[in-house]
């Protein structure tokens, strides 16, 4: 019996240790997954939007955060800045393209951990037909079971690109060459 207790122990405390696969809830009646971003303007102001469309999953294991990875496929014409002449502006090929780059793709390639809620995750960025690898600065929000049975696991992270190491040329100015990306994930365990 005791033979029999303790293999059933072992079982259930591997399982526990493994990664689970998570969805990004991109879910258009109750989306709780936001890309956004931001520019400044002219120096004097920041310039808004998000990405209105875009699908993902992660693989998540908070004591072996190192071990986790995380992919997310933008639609790119989905872009909002709240003002349709800008937008279809960002479509066309002096920013986005996105007739001939309809999608960018992140795809980690290492998770570095600063403690237990702060982390980096680096990977690989491909936009407007350029991949390059970025680090997002990533923080656990939280995670457990929701309301409906499931189980939820919450991040946020920033990173900052160049719109030059991506091939967008367009001169807006000197104080508008890099935009920040302000990532808020919710993952529904599968």
């Amino acid at each position: 019996m005791k033979k029999l207790l303790f293999t059933l122990a072992t079982l259930v405390f591997a399982a526990n240790t493994y990664a689970a696969n998570y969805v990004i809830d991109d879910d258009n009646k109750g989306a709780h997954a936001f890309i956004n971003f931001k520019i400044k303007h002219l120096g004097y102001s920041w310039l808004t939007g998000r990405f209105n469309r875009f699908s993902g999953s992660f693989e998540y294991d908070a004591n072996k955060l190192a071990d986790s990875s995380v992919q997310v496929t933008i639609d790119t014409s989905s872009i909002d800045s709240n003002h349709a002449r800008r937008d279809k502006h960002l479509r066309s090929d002096d920013f986005l393209d996105v007739d001939k780059f309809p999608k960018a793709t992140f795809v980690s390639t290492s998770i570095k951990v600063v403690n237990d809620n702060e982390f980096k995750i680096i990977g690989d960025l491909t936009l407007h037909g350029v991949t390059k690898q970025i680090t997002i600065d990533a923080e656990k929000v939280g995670e457990g079971k929701d309301p409906w049975g499931g189980y939820r696991a919450g991040f946020a992270g920033t990173t900052e690109i160049a719109l030059k190491d991506f091939a967008i040329e367009k001169d807006l100015g000197p104080a508008s060459t890099h935009v920040i990306l302000e990532l808020h994930v919710e993952g529904m365990r599968k």
